[in-house]
């Protein structure tokens, strides 16, 4: 998937995947999986939660959350798996820091949207960014405001994560 499609004005209409506040990352990345790769640990992403969502989320869905949306310790393979899955952007009104952090360092892309909720399973969005503006459209033509993703952690997400940015800029090409 194109990462910097979804950070520009991006026209693809994204499938809503929905999961409600408090997601833990022990819901994200079970820890009686943790001893194995990302591709095992996907298999269970959310599954005491959403049984469907690991066999069913596409390359290019979104998940749209309630608050607080990855609580709990700072495995970074519960952004891992998201990644791993496809997951274009998680959508939520905020996030635990530590996952936060996490998903930016891995090239997940988090929106923090204070209406999220609004965004119901199975419903279509397009993310969109035009300069300092960054909005969700929803089919009926609707925008629901998100918080602006800085520049420096956009860069991170474009370049598939903070290593990757940091060899690109090691490399002279990255265009940050």
């Amino acid at each position: 998937m194109n990462t910097q499609a979804i950070l520009s004005q991006d026209l693809t209409w994204r499938k809503v995947w929905r999961v409600g506040a408090n997601v833990d990352t022990d819901a994200l990345a079970p820890g009686a999986y943790m001893k194995h790769g990302l591709e095992v640990i996907a298999l269970h992403c959310l599954e005491a939660l959403r049984p469907d969502f690991a066999k069913g989320v596409q390359a290019g869905d979104v998940l749209v959350a309630g608050p607080d949306f990855g609580i709990g310790s700072s495995r970074e393979q519960a952004a891992g798996v998201l990644k791993h899955l496809g997951i274009a952007a998680v959508i939520a009104p905020s996030y635990s820091g530590l996952f936060f952090r996490n998903s930016f360092n891995l090239g997940l892309l988090l929106l923090t949207c204070e209406e999220a909720e609004i965004l119901q399973e199975n419903e279509h969005v397009q993310c969109w960014k035009n300069h300092a503006t960054q909005a969700l459209v929803l089919k009926d033509g609707r925008r629901l405001a998100c918080a602006d993703v800085p520049p420096f952690l956009s860069d991170m997400v474009q370049a598939g994560g903070l290593v990757n940015l940091l060899k690109q800029r090691k490399q002279g090409t990255s265009h940050a």
